[in-house]
């Protein structure tokens, strides 16, 4: 398997910065990251993300602009 076969299904994970990343169905999730639900193909995947992930800045920089 391989990150750009097109046969790849890939899970949406974040971390807890509320990052999004894609990772390949096949593979154990790293630590600090966690599934959030979807998964599919690349471009699914990465469409999914395009539209949840509006707001690029680290949950902690967020949250520290939020204080201010």
């Amino acid at each position: 398997m391989s990150f750009d076969s097109d046969n790849t299904i890939f899970q949406v994970v974040i971390n807890g910065e509320e990052q999004y990343s894609i990772w390949p169905d096949y593979k154990a999730i790293p630590e600090g990251w966690r599934a959030v639900g979807f998964s599919g193909d690349k471009a699914a995947c990465l469409a999914h993300i395009e539209s949840e992930w509006t707001d690029m800045r680290p949950k902690s920089l967020r949250d520290a602009m939020a204080g201010a």
